[in-house]
């Protein structure tokens, strides 16, 4: 496997395009934060167990994402900001079909 490139716009606008690793079993929220690309505190707030949604974002490409989980359903049902194309970051793992992947962090609910 080789790493997959995605653009992540974050919160404050700015376009970054990064190289992910597929063979390290992570997700869009563990990149996100690995790349630092949203302040320490402020995404993945629960450690990605879909209970806090610090992590939406807005998938702005076409990619083919696995399904949304009962558990992922229910926390956007609660959470602000919530559009049509939202998702929580941490119930995306990073693996090969997410090459081109393009997606815009949500706004912090404070």
């Amino acid at each position: 496997m080789q790493d997959v490139n995605i653009t992540i716009i974050d919160r404050n606008g700015v376009t970054h395009k990064i190289e992910a690793p597929t063979d390290m079993a992570m997700n869009l929220m563990e990149v996100v934060r690995s790349y630092e690309l949203a302040p320490e505190g402020s995404i993945g707030i629960c450690g990605g167990m879909a209970m806090c949604a610090s992590c939406q974002c807005y998938i702005e490409s076409d990619t083919n994402l696995p399904e949304k989980e009962d558990d992922e359903e229910a926390m956007l049902a609660e959470a602000f900001f919530v559009k049509e194309n939202s998702r929580l970051g941490c119930q995306i793992p990073i693996n090969e079909d997410l090459e081109g992947l393009k997606v815009r962090l949500a706004p912090e609910d404070i």
